[in-house]
């Protein structure tokens, strides 16, 4: 007789422990075991081992995979269990690590495999091979594709969370503290009588009344500084919305900026500031002609405006001329500085709520959670586990698919908080997803690439961009550290088909099969295969952490950020005032449910997982192990470095700060 010690892991989450009993089978390259009884059930605390020995009449070889089951154990009924490896040692001394990290919930037999990365065409063991086949003939099932709407990313087909796969959904601890936070929210402002009141408001210090209770830091900086040129600017730099701005090179002909109306620190000529690169434009043409909402019987008004701005000689970024529609007219007059306050403090309200409806739904929703979840579905339905893309990006899908049925079902729905009370939901929202994913390129989810086409590399105090391209670099060194050591040559690549079959799903069920995109439709190199899962790395962390976790700071104050707007813009100078401020701002109750969505969407659970944590030890080999090692310590590197800088700023920028980037697109 030959004895395997086996240990079996259990996971560290709530409710992962069995009463079951649990049984085990060895399958090797010379013959299996006979099915185990584990001594259960594994009824201990969670995060613990539990030890037992497998004894064979001989030796069954090289271990290939492993069988799990379990069994209801006297009275205690059925339950689910959540084992997150199991290790074995062979007689002949070899040890053996089978990651698993997924619920059981029945009494069927699961397959899992030894923890050693192998790509299809290397599986050559025919057990392995079947193992392979039915998992994925699995996932198809668990995992299918779905159109929400003609002209946005394909979906996850569910009903509810319930109807998710167990390994996809929240832990207890994300789902009460999810749970508490949009309740407790809510609760709260119906208390103060203000979720529910239509009335509009009276004064601004009024607006204090929803504000006060959620205020933060920045928050109160944001209610200070709202009214300030230059905040208004650096918004574009590093508030929560850094992807529209881009260098101007010349004045669009829709945009006839005359150079005698615009002031300029330093006193040069508007057509010189352009040449010297110091000009800068933000067009918000995707939302020209947008059908807008009815909130409260009234109909909301939401403009497609064009923003000058310009860099002074003392590195600030100054808006210098505001044109609120598209087309030029009489009626539409370009707005300066110098006009009364009220015409231009008008201006740039109308702006900032183009800016948070077009940042909502391109910029966070579209270019973070959808496509995120069209990375995960992809992983999930043509990638089996012992696949090193597997390996490499399941962290990176962590909550996603539940965090957007939930967006579809409580946000966007014909119920949801953004169709309700904000002037883009309803119609306009399909209107400009299908806009926005119909101008997105390839070029612009990749950081280094989208700084440079938008010529933005030399701009002063842009942290977005500095500690962005910092994070890019690390991630893209690491991904391809990892990548490389299974793909030696571009031949590997072409010749893997779970990771082409990945790729192409992407592209149609993403991207729509549209060639515009420059998505790749398939890898031919180990290259372009290493800067695509960067991006997807970048996009699942960095780039939600950037445009998600200041939503509230930014937006909480509500006149720095209005839902929607319920008067027209003016036609004429010298029309406004303050009363007439007050009369277009939302009404009581889209500012404090918008209020409160914001707050929730900001607010991180305490099982918060950040980049470049792997607790899930799915990688098995010696490289992959050490460099993540190694791409924390260069993460612990950049935390300091922001924090050294970030002591000499009076606004510190700490939303790419990687302790606060968490892995995955999770809330």
């Amino acid at each position: 007789m030959v004895d395997y010690e086996v240990t079996i892991f259990t996971g560290n989450r709530a409710y992962a422990t069995t009463m079951n009993n649990v049984f085990v089978k060895l399958v090797g390259t010379d013959g299996e075991s006979d099915r185990t009884w584990a001594k259960g059930p594994l009824s201990v605390l969670t995060g613990t081992e539990y030890r037992f020995t497998v004894s064979c009449t001989k030796s069954i070889g090289k271990l290939v995979l492993i069988e799990l089951d379990k069994q209801r154990f006297l009275v205690f009924p059925e339950d689910a269990w959540f084992p997150a490896k199991v290790e074995v040692k062979s007689p002949e001394g070899d040890a053996y690590t089978f990651p698993i990290y997924r619920w059981i919930t029945d009494s069927e037999v699961h397959r899992f495999r030894e923890g050693t990365a192998l790509r299809d065409f290397e599986d050559k063991n025919p057990l392995g091979m079947y193992s392979r086949e039915k998992e994925l003939k699995q996932r198809a099932e668990d995992y299918r594709w779905k159109v929400y709407a003609e002209g946005m990313p394909h979906c996850i087909e569910a009903e509810g969370p319930l109807s998710l796969p167990p390994e996809v959904r929240f832990s207890f601890t994300k789902f009460t503290q999810f749970a508490f936070t949009a309740a407790a929210g809510l609760t709260e402002l119906k208390l103060e009588g203000l979720a529910d009141c239509k009335e509009k408001w009276t004064e601004i210090e009024g607006i204090d009344r929803v504000f006060w209770c959620k205020e933060t830091a920045m928050s109160e900086y944001v209610q200070e500084h709202w009214k300030e040129d230059a905040f208004f600017g650096y918004q574009y730099l590093n508030g929560v919305n850094p992807m529209l701005i881009r260098r101007c090179t010349t004045l669009p002909s829709n945009f006839p900026v005359p150079d005698g109306m615009v002031f300029l620190r330093g006193q040069s000529s508007l057509k010189e500031e352009i040449e010297k690169g110091n000009i800068f434009l933000v067009d918000y043409k995707l939302l020209d002609g947008v059908k807008t909402n009815t909130i409260n019987g009234k109909k909301q008004y939401l403009m497609a405006p064009l923003v000058l701005l310009h860099k002074t000689p003392q590195n600030e970024l100054m808006p210098i001329a505001i044109q609120l529609k598209q087309t030029p007219a009489d009626d539409n007059p370009i707005f300066f500085p110098t006009d009364s306050e009220y015409d231009w403090l008008m201006a740039k309200i109308f702006v900032r709520s183009a800016d948070f409806n077009l940042h909502q739904l391109n910029v966070h929703l579209l270019r973070t959670h959808l496509l995120a979840e069209v990375f995960a579905v992809s992983l999930l339905r043509n990638v089996p586990m012992v696949h090193p893309l597997y390996k490499l990006l399941i962290p990176h899908t962590r909550y996603t698919l539940q965090i957007n049925l939930l967006a579809r079902n409580l946000l966007i729905s014909k119920t949801g908080i953004f169709t309700e009370f904000a002037a883009s939901g309803g119609e306009g929202m399909i209107e400009i997803l299908k806009g926005s994913l119909s101008s997105m390129t390839y070029s612009s989810l990749c950081i280094p690439d989208d700084i440079a086409e938008r010529g933005l590399e030399a701009v002063p105090n842009f942290y977005y961009r500095d500690d962005g391209l910092r994070l890019w670099k690390y991630i893209h060194r690491f991904v391809q550290g990892v990548l490389s050591f299974y793909y030696k040559t571009d031949a590997e690549v072409e010749g893997d088909s779970e990771l082409q079959k990945w790729i192409s799903d992407i592209f149609v069920h993403g991207f729509l099969s549209q060639d515009c995109t420059g998505i790749p439709q398939s890898f031919t190199s180990v290259a372009e295969m290493v800067k695509f899962v960067t991006m997807v790395i970048f996009t699942c962390s960095a780039q939600h952490a950037a445009v998600n976790s200041g939503q509230y700071d930014y937006g909480g104050w509500m006149p720095n950020a209005p839902t929607s707007l319920q008067l027209p813009p003016p036609t004429k100078k010298r029309t406004t005032s303050e009363a007439t401020m007050l009369e277009t701002f939302p009404d009581i109750n889209t500012t404090a449910n918008g209020m409160a969505a914001l707050w929730l969407l900001s607010k991180q659970s305490t099982d918060f997982v950040p980049l470049g944590y792997y607790p899930e030890e799915h990688f098995t080999e010696e490289t992959p192990c050490k460099l993540i090692k190694e791409l924390d310590g260069e993460l612990k590197v950049l935390k300091t470095r922001i924090e050294v800088r970030d002591e000499t700023l009076k606004v510190p920028y700490t939303y790419l700060k990687p302790e606060k980037v968490e892995n995955s697109v999770a809330i």
